[in-house]
């Protein structure tokens, strides 16, 4: 009589149907008697219902009891099972493409559609990635809600390998769903992905919907000449310091008492007060590092607890303005200098931190940065930035950051 010889079996499971408390347990404690292997595990639950995968080793003298007393476990709880062998050399295969890089891809809007999903999961075929998971960071949709309020968040992560160039023409691809109504960060996953720990802020058009200057102008009765080199400025087309320095001397004999007038009316961006309450909870640094005035900055710093505030200080005699400023322009030059000396402060590396910027003397601390955002810019600061932000508020930054409201509400 030949004896039988005991082979490795890998056999990938898969179970679906309405989710019960318990579930996992029943199935796991049948492979736990038979000493199965669990060489992979994941679950996901959607509206009530699961799908649970397990991939494990067994032995062929085993896996005939396994499988059966699963399908007898299966019928019990009413949901569906399916086995799949697997050949070794697809497991090897599949284990040595995990060396590969893994990327984050982060769809943000309104509204999340099916076409935005199947343009962005195109390009990341196109490019020869591989998605590994899908999940939804936003809560769950109401099915009636005002379109302002609105915010759909999914992130994907893929994993492959892209050259420089490869990763070039999948951001153009990402560039036209921005054409779309949608924002697409596209991230290397890495350990200082998972380790920002601080973030610097322009101000003016960023976390206010207004630039400060231009108030001022306006009180000043000078508004159209300071919004004509504001706007030049903000285009590139003139030297920032330059253009600061012209348009502080059109505020000369200006009243100091409306500065204090246009700092409680400031309007706020949509989404800065649930962005600082959830930064400052999960323990990040915060700087507001602007080409605009420190009176506007200290105001924010107070209202919403900034850590650092770095901006222009406006000289004043008599208790008006001069038209001078004190000290040195924070110019772009000086932002990317403030953020580097903030994370040498800090004790982190310059790639755990985030900068946020809506103009062309933001990009030099956007480049910097190990996560640059360019906030509802300008187009040609959204074109070299490398990741942007145009369809909703500002705590759309904590999806680009990997935080789930599931978790942080």
């Amino acid at each position: 009589m030949t004896e039988q010889t005991t082979q490795v079996e890998i056999i990938q499971i898969n179970i679906s149907g309405g989710d019960k408390p318990g579930m996992t347990t029943s199935l796991t404690e049948i492979l736990a008697r038979y000493d199965a292997f669990i060489l992979d595990i994941g679950q996901a639950n959607i509206h009530q219902s699961l799908t649970l995968g397990i991939l494990i080793k067994t032995t062929s003298d085993k896996s005939g009891f396994i499988m059966k007393e699963l399908l007898f476990k299966a019928s019990e709880l009413g949901v569906l099972i399916r086995f799949t062998p697997i050949a070794e050399c697809d497991y090897n295969d599949w284990v040595g493409r995990q060396g590969k890089n893994r990327y984050i891809i982060t769809l943000l809007g309104r509204k999340v559609t099916a076409r935005h999903i199947a343009v962005a999961t195109k390009i990341v075929a196109e490019h020869g990635l591989n998605i590994d998971a899908i999940r939804r960071l936003t809560g769950r949709m109401p099915l009636h809600i005002e379109d302002r309020a609105a915010r759909s968040c999914i992130e994907l992560s893929v994993r492959g390998s892209l050259s420089d160039e490869e990763r070039g023409s999948m951001q153009e691809g990402f560039i036209k769903l921005s054409e779309m109504g949608l924002d697409v960060s596209f991230q290397q996953d890495d350990i200082y992905r998972r380790s920002r720990r601080l973030i610097c802020f322009d101000m003016d058009s960023t976390l206010i919907e207004t630039e400060v200057i231009d108030e001022l102008a306006d009180r000043a009765g000078v508004g159209e000449q300071v919004r004509e080199i504001t706007a030049s400025a903000m285009r590139g087309e003139i030297d920032f310091q330059e253009s600061f320095t012209r348009r502080v001397a059109l505020l000369k004999g200006l009243d100091v008492s409306v500065m204090e007038e246009i700092a409680h009316n400031l309007p706020i961006t949509e989404g800065l007060e649930r962005m600082m309450t959830i930064l400052k909870r999960v323990g990040y640094k915060t700087a507001i590092l602007s080409g605009g005035f420190t009176y506007f900055g200290n105001y924010l710093r107070r209202k919403y607890g900034f850590d650092y505030v770095y901006a222009n200080e406006l000289e004043v005699e008599d208790g008006k303005l001069t038209g001078r400023y004190l000290g040195e322009v924070v110019d772009g030059r000086r932002k990317a200098e403030l953020l580097r000396l903030l994370c040498q402060f800090e004790s982190i590396n310059i790639a755990q931190s985030v900068a946020v910027g809506d103009g062309a003397n933001d990009l030099p601390m956007l480049n910097l940065a190990g996560l640059g955002i360019a906030f509802h810019a300008k187009p040609k600061v959204k074109a070299t930035a490398r990741q942007s932000i145009s369809t909703i508020g500002l705590d759309g930054i904590l999806y680009f950051l990997g935080l789930k409201d599931s978790r942080i509400e």
